[in-house]
């Protein structure tokens, strides 16, 4: 079966489906997006993630292309198209379709694109866990904007990939780890306390990321949300990344230096059981 896509209004082949080439988007990334997780069907934290989809075209003022209610009837019918099970829904977003200037067009309509597709979940690496790099964090100041402007996250991604790692984690001029180029950053302490970033311009605040923290807070976990040091990470005992598409992943290795045991920790274990009992009850 071909694949649908849902462009301003349509649904369309996805081989067929298109916009603009004076749409902002792709003029000048002038757009946001969401990526949601489709598991037996069903999709996960729908309404967080249009919650941060307001956030988003509010904060670089773009109107909803259509009411939120709408959308969510076009995310079923997108997912029933094309027989999704267990997947990814994605969502974007753009100014619209304007003569190329800078400034904001006074007549654009917003551009509203849907695509849906099957992905297998990610076992492999949730069991036996991953190896990430660093590189310096060199993204403009707005992170917690979910832009379509992912060239340096792009270009770190690379990186990882000619290293043979499976995600690259971005430090700031502190020293500190920000977070990977699709996924946020976790370390556990010595003392068993559960360490990630606090939200804040410097961050992608994720959705899977404040799931996992409800889920440590109702397990009782010392939870504290502040920025560590890289040196800081490669001393903890254990470390892990959350995404929409990754659930919780252990990490095992970060540059060259092995984390903890070097084996996924109990904590991650306790945490990614949770998480895939969550999404198991939607």
């Amino acid at each position: 079966m071909s694949r649908i896509a849902y462009v301003n209004g349509q649904y369309v082949p996805h081989n067929d489906a298109a916009v603009h080439i004076e749409d902002r988007g792709y003029q000048f990334a002038d757009g946001v997006y969401e990526v949601i997780a489709v598991v037996g069907g069903q999709l996960v934290d729908e309404e967080p993630h249009l919650k941060r989809l307001g956030y988003s075209l509010d904060e670089i003022e773009i109107e909803w292309p259509v009411p939120p209610a709408a959308l969510k009837a076009i995310f079923r019918e997108i997912v029933r198209r094309n027989r999704v099970n267990d997947g990814i829904v994605y969502l974007q977003v753009s100014r619209g379709q304007a003569y190329r200037d800078h400034a904001f067009p006074q007549d654009a309509t917003p551009a509203l694109v849907i695509t849906a597709r099957s992905q297998a979940p990610k076992i492999a690496v949730r069991q036996e866990g991953v190896r990430v790099i660093t590189t310096p964090d060199e993204r403009w100041k707005r992170v917690d904007i979910k832009t379509v402007g992912l060239l340096p996250n792009v270009l770190a991604k690379q990186l990882a990939v000619r290293a043979g790692a499976y995600e690259c984690w971005m430090v700031d001029v502190q020293g500190h780890v920000t977070e990977g180029t699709a996924t946020n950053a976790w370390i556990v302490s010595d003392q068993k306390e559960l360490i990630t970033r606090q939200p804040s311009h410097s961050i992608l605040n994720g959705i899977t990321r404040q799931t996992v923290l409800e889920i440590a807070q109702s397990a009782n976990y010392r939870i504290v949300e502040r920025s560590f040091s890289l040196q800081e990470a490669l001393e903890a005992s254990e470390a892990f990344l959350t995404s929409t598409t990754s659930w919780v992943v252990p990490i095992i290795q970060i540059d060259d230096t092995r984390i903890g045991e070097g084996a996924p920790g109990e904590l991650t274990r306790h945490l990614q059981a949770q998480y895939d009992a969550y999404t198991a009850a939607l």
